[in-house]
């Protein structure tokens, strides 16, 4: 398990996804994240910083949103 910083890029919130382009990393957007429940939809605007767990860093379905920040 790993936690991870990045930036959202945007956010579903019927399916209550995310997209995140992971901190220092120009390239690389992980598409259809999972978004913690207990995170208001109105917290997630494009451009905030978040925090996301990696449970295993080669299956990018098993990352979950945990935190969003300024």
């Amino acid at each position: 398990m790993r936690m991870k910083k990045g930036v959202l890029k945007n956010f579903n919130s019927s399916t209550y996804t995310a997209t995140v382009q992971f901190a220092g990393s120009y390239k690389v957007y992980l598409e259809d994240v999972a978004v913690a429940r207990n995170l208001p939809a109105a917290e997630m605007t494009a451009g905030r910083k978040v925090a996301v767990i990696l449970f295993d860093e080669h299956n990018p379905k098993e990352a979950v949103v945990v935190a969003v920040y300024t």
